[in-house]
């Protein structure tokens, strides 16, 4: 479990299922992904992050404010151009947006990921239109790298390498 000064990031959990549909299956939350996601789809999500928790000891972390789920945040590893990278991602209720939350949560992963596996770097897989998620990587330190083309899309890569880690 992480803490920042509002928020409290625990693994998921499958009672989560209905507040974390209420992001994932929001379309313009998810305007960013080929579609918002079903409630079967949200279960598999919790299951899939549940499942990395348990074999590398991270994924997907549930987001809480004051103890209700707001939203998730998380490393995960995604094979970019044939290699292992760990990705930090965020989701939010998007009646929260422009709080603060993504960049409060994203801060706190990056340090946990930083101390717990020591990444050469971590990145932030955004598309270039999401100007939100963008800033957020941007106010957290992490540079664009690159375009490239993943998963159908157009793909930036954040970037923030080890030794530029203020932490």
């Amino acid at each position: 479990m992480l803490e920042t000064e509002r928020l409290r990031l625990r693994p998921l959990e499958l009672v989560d299922e209905d507040a974390l549909f209420a992001v994932l299956g929001d379309a313009v939350a998810m305007q960013w992904y080929p579609q918002a996601l079903t409630r079967e789809e949200t279960r598999g999500w919790i299951e899939r992050n549940r499942a990395r928790f348990a074999e590398f000891g991270g994924g997907l972390f549930a987001m809480e404010l004051r103890g209700e789920l707001i939203g998730d945040c998380g490393p995960t590893y995604h094979e970019i151009e044939g290699r292992q990278e760990l990705e930090v991602g965020y989701h939010v209720r998007r009646d929260l947006w422009g709080r603060g939350f993504a960049t409060e949560a994203a801060r706190a992963v990056m340090e946990f990921a930083f101390a717990r596996w020591r990444p050469y770097r971590l990145i932030s897989l955004i598309r270039p239109e999401n100007l939100q998620s963008r800033r957020v990587a941007e106010k957290n330190g992490l540079a664009l790298d690159k375009v490239i083309f993943w998963r159908g899309y157009d793909t930036c890569i954040y970037q923030m390498r080890a030794e530029d880690w203020p932490g």
